[in-house]
């Protein structure tokens, strides 16, 4: 399934919530995000009410 997902990542400042094309990486993937290699550690559904995208979790490598 194609579309979009959303990526939950960690910065100093806090987690940012963005939006992504294609489809959701499964867990233990690897993925590029600003210029930094992150994995993934979870998968589940959007934190955002009534939003059916699935929410990508990242973790720095």
């Amino acid at each position: 399934m194609n579309g979009k997902h959303l990526l939950f990542v960690w910065k100093p400042s806090g987690y940012e919530l963005r939006e992504a094309d294609g489809e959701a990486p499964a867990v233990g993937s690897t993925v590029q995000v600003d210029d930094q290699e992150a994995q993934v550690i979870k998968v589940a559904p959007s934190p955002l009410p009534n939003d059916p995208r699935i929410c990508v979790y990242l973790q720095a490598v």
